[in-house]
């Protein structure tokens, strides 16, 4: 619990900062403000909320922090920073909004977290409880700030989407249900390997009730013993608990021996999909809501945007705007999903701010799918480095003139598809103005 007695210092401000501002405020106390951003967003919230608050920006203040004894770390912040690093060793708490929250929280936590698919599972796992008749809240890494959630009635449980940066700092988690839905390189800038990374993900585990993970990937068995028990999903192993299976022709989600939802009918296609689903319902049945009453539910969700979304079919060509993809094997999951169930080939839009991945695994998965690709961003070079030479490629300036080069390569029955594999900072505001320019330029195609 949060002790009024103990100094406390918000370091990142930004929508994390400011719930932690008013979570902090509401219960009696005292912080500080301190952030690399001489005017981070949130300053005019943060007035109101707490205008006494002593603040300090454009730098992390090492002689704010060393009066703390709580830090709370906004993700966006490593705990490897030289004035966070110090302030530990000095004996500063470090915790994050999340550690915050699962001190106080009164309901079961469901949590969610992997390099692809999180948001996309997260949403639906509190679709189906709240079709099945619970309430469910979502928030954490997606939407809403967690502790915002605390202003709302209790609800039956709380469905959380976590990254790797707020596990780091998370340490009194006991999850309902937990699940790692897959490992794959991502924020290699901030981890010094991927084993790191994983293990940063694996803490979603401990201490879990029930670890759900992914038999198709190994990374995703990390410290899944630390839970009570562990149950899997799979699209390609056949013991899995949650599994598709060919039946009479057709793909059919199963449970044990019950097949509950044919693949063909759900309104978010692609194989990574089907794997989102599984995982959803997994989840949702370790809480103790059967298959059977989620089928009204996967019926009704409709995705999220910026996720493999259609934008447009235009001259028989289809445009999906995929902008959310900003590391590989979210890319990956898309030319996998959708190159299989169309007719011609991809033309993929790519480039960005690559974040010390390895690019190299795109190779195959164009060589089999793509027609050619346009790139653009900070390393469009590199990401063209790892294309093969049966694909076409085209260098542009602007997401506009990604779309037009694609349309003029573009054939009859092929796809356009924004998966960059990159981040989108080096260009944009956010992954979202990406793809919301994207399906503009789209729409506006002649």
């Amino acid at each position: 619990m949060v002790d009024a007695r103990r100094f406390h210092v918000i370091a990142g401000l930004g929508k994390t900062g400011i719930s932690v501002a008013r979570y902090l405020r509401s219960r009696g106390v005292a912080f500080a403000v301190t952030d690399t951003r001489a005017q981070p967003p949130g300053v005019d919230q943060l007035r109101e909320i707490a205008p006494d608050a002593e603040c300090k920006f454009g730098a992390l203040d090492a002689e704010l922090l060393a009066k703390a004894e709580v830090i709370v770390l906004s993700p966006g912040l490593a705990l490897a920073e030289p004035a966070i690093a110090a302030a530990r060793s000095r004996g500063a708490q470090v915790i994050g909004d999340i550690e915050l929250f699962v001190q106080v929280a009164r309901a079961p936590i469901i949590a969610i977290t992997g390099s692809n698919g999180k948001s996309t599972v997260t949403m639906l796992t509190g679709h189906l409880l709240n079709q099945a008749g619970k309430r469910a809240l979502v928030g954490g890494n997606i939407g809403t700030p967690v502790l915002d959630l605390l202003e709302q009635p209790v609800p039956d449980y709380y469905v959380l989407e976590l990254s790797s940066f707020q596990l780091e700092t998370t340490y009194g988690l006991r999850a309902a249900a937990a699940t790692v839905l897959n490992i794959s390189e991502d924020h290699m800038d901030r981890y010094a390997s991927l084993t790191a990374y994983a293990e940063a993900k694996a803490r979603i585990y401990h201490h879990a009730n029930v670890a759900v993970f992914n038999a198709d990937d190994r990374e995703t068995r990390r410290d899944f013993d630390r839970a009570h028990r562990h149950v899997a999903f799979a699209i390609h192993h056949s013991n899995a608990e949650y599994r598709v299976e060919h039946l009479n022709g057709r793909r059919w989600l199963t449970v044990g021996e019950q097949a509950f939802a044919d693949l063909e009918h759900l309104p978010i296609q692609g194989e990574h999909n089907a794997a989102n689903v599984l995982a959803a319902v997994a989840l949702c049945e370790a809480v103790g809501v059967k298959a059977e009453k989620m089928r009204d539910g996967l019926r009704s969700f409709k995705g999220l945007p910026h996720r493999c979304v259609l934008v447009r079919e235009h001259a028989s060509v289809r445009y999906y705007n995929d902008s959310k993809a900003t590391n590989v094997g979210a890319a990956l999951a898309a030319i996998s999903g959708i190159g299989p169930v169309i007719t011609g080939k991809l033309v993929m839009i790519a480039g960005g701010d690559a974040k010390g991945q390895d690019l190299l695994p795109l190779t195959s998965a164009l060589a089999h799918y793509a027609r050619a690709v346009v790139l653009l961003g900070r390393d469009a070079e590199r990401v063209s480095a790892v294309v093969p030479d049966s694909v076409t490629q085209e260098f542009v300036d602007s997401i506009e003139e990604a779309v037009t080069a694609a349309a003029a390569l573009a054939e009859p029955g092929d796809a356009v598809l924004l998966s960059p594999a990159c981040a989108s900072l080096d260009m944009f505001r956010n992954y979202e103005e990406r793809g919301d320019r994207f399906a503009r330029a789209v729409e506006l195609l002649p």
